[in-house]
C-alpha cells in the first residue's frame, strides 16, 4: 500500500504518511515524520513485542536477532486482526543501553518490513525492559480504513 502524499480525497479513507519538505528525509533511518489516520479508521494497538518465540522465551542474546524476531511478532499480532505491517502508522521502540551502533539493525528491519515508506517511529533508550535478556521492544499502532 502506498501512503506517501495521498490526495486529500484519499485521506478520508486510508492512512497517509507524509514527510514534509523542509524537514530532513527520515526514511533511511527507518521512520516517517507524520501520519494522518482518518476519523473512520479502526485502530489496532499492539502491546510491546520483544524477540520471543511462541513459548515466550527470548530467541537469542544477539540484538539484531531480537530486532528481527520482534518485527516478526508484530506481524503475527496484526495477522490475528486480518492486518499486516502495511497497516502500521506508528511504532514506539525501546532499546536497552541504546547507542548509535543499534540504529543500523533497527533501520534494516524496518526497511525489510516497510520498504521506502516506514511508519512514524519514536526510539526511546531505556536502562532495562521487563526481563534481563530482553534488549528490544516495540509497540505498534495500526489503522484499518
Amino acid at each position: 500500500m502506498t501512503w506517501t502524499h495521498r490526495p486529500q480525497e484519499a485521506l478520508r479513507t486510508a492512512p497517509a504518511l507524509v514527510n514534509p519538505a523542509g524537514l530532513h528525509d527520515p526514511t533511511p533511518f527507518g521512520y516517517s515524520h507524520t501520519a494522518v489516520v482518518p476519523a473512520a479508521a479502526e485502530l489496532v494497538l499492539v502491546a510491546g513485542q520483544y524477540g520471543s518465540g511462541p513459548d515466550g522465551a527470548v530467541v537469542s542474546a544477539d540484538f539484531t536477532e531480537q530486532v528481527r524476531q520482534t518485527f516478526h511478532n508484530i506481524g503475527v499480532a496484526l495477522a490475528a486482526h486480518g492486518l499486516d505491517l502495511s497497516h502500521v502508522v506508528q511504532l514506539r521502540t525501546y532499546v536497552v543501553n541504546h547507542d548509535v551502533s543499534k540504529l543500523g539493525p533497527i533501520a534494516a528491519a524496518v526497511h525489510e518490513g516497510w520498504g521506502t515508506e516506514p511508519p512514524t517511529q519514536t526510539l526511546i533508550g531505556v536502562a532495562a525492559l521487563a526481563a534481563p535478556d530482553v534488549l528490544f521492544e516495540v509497540e505498534a499502532l495500526a489503522a484499518r480504513a
